[in-house]
C-alpha cells in the first residue's frame, strides 16, 4: 500500500468537514490535513474575536468558509464572507483574517514548484 498523503481524515468515509474541528473559547483551533512542498490543506475553526494578523503566503491561498462568517482583508480590502463561500488570497499579497463570530473554514494553500 502506497503512502497516504493526507493525514488527520478518515479516509472511505462520508465526513461533514466542519465537524472535524471544534471551536474553543480564545483560540483558534487547527487540523492539517495535507503538508508538503505543493500543497497545504488546513481546518480552522475561530472563536469570536480572534484573527490571523496581516501576512503574505508563497502560494495562493483559497479559503472556504464552512460555518459562519469571516472578515478577510485582502490588500486593505476588506470582504466578509459566509458559509458556502470562498475567496482567493493571491500569493505575495498582504491579507488577513478575523472573526467577528465563531466560524470555520477549510484552507487550500498551492505553492509554486
Amino acid at each position: 500500500m502506497a503512502d497516504k498523503i493526507l493525514k488527520n481524515i478518515d479516509f472511505e468515509k462520508v465526513l461533514d468537514m466542519a465537524s472535524l474541528v471544534a471551536y474553543q473559547e480564545g483560540q483558534i483551533v487547527s487540523r492539517t490535513l495535507v503538508q508538503n512542498k505543493a500543497v497545504s490543506i488546513t481546518l480552522f475553526a475561530f472563536d469570536t474575536g480572534e484573527e490571523i494578523s496581516a501576512h503574505e503566503s508563497k502560494g495562493d491561498a483559497l479559503v472556504y468558509i464552512l460555518d459562519g462568517s469571516a472578515f478577510i482583508t485582502i490588500a486593505g480590502k476588506a470582504y466578509t464572507i459566509e458559509a458556502g463561500q470562498s475567496i482567493v488570497m493571491p500569493a505575495g499579497i498582504p491579507h488577513a483574517v478575523e472573526a467577528a463570530a465563531q466560524f470555520k473554514m477549510l484552507l487550500t494553500v498551492i505553492f509554486p514548484v
